[in-house]
């Protein structure tokens, strides 16, 4: 007797080989660096973002995190493709204690109140 094979899983076995294995395990409260490629003109360089991750979306090839960085007291999001090509590395420089999936609440606060409790490894 055939088994059919549904559509999902022909597409996941697809997608199981432009998965990146070397990535760290990133939670939200993570203060990150990200190296990617950025193109300028014919030249293309890397480029280094850095910030706190506010939420994650695990959806297999399409998971993604939402950085959050305040420049000259504006803060700035960006939400990062996690198995994107253009992403080289991405390190994890301080992990924080929290107690919520996600932090949009940060949007609100400015200054000492956006600090978190550090967590030790």
């Amino acid at each position: 007797m055939k088994t059919k094979t549904s559509y999902t899983d022909i597409i996941n076995k697809v997608e199981q080989e432009f998965l990146k294995t070397n990535l760290p395990n990133i939670e939200i409260g993570d203060n990150i660096k990200i190296k990617r490629a950025i193109q300028e003109g014919n030249k293309e360089r890397i480029q280094i973002s850095e910030g706190i991750v506010i939420s994650k979306k695990n959806s297999g090839i399409n998971t993604t995190i939402t950085i959050r960085k305040v420049i000259q007291s504006i803060g700035v999001e960006r939400i990062y493709l996690i198995h994107s090509p253009k992403i080289f590395g991405i390190e994890i420089t301080k992990k924080s204690k929290v107690r919520k999936s996600k932090l949009y609440y940060l949007r609100t606060k400015s200054g000492k109140a956006t600090r978190l409790k550090q967590r030790f490894i």
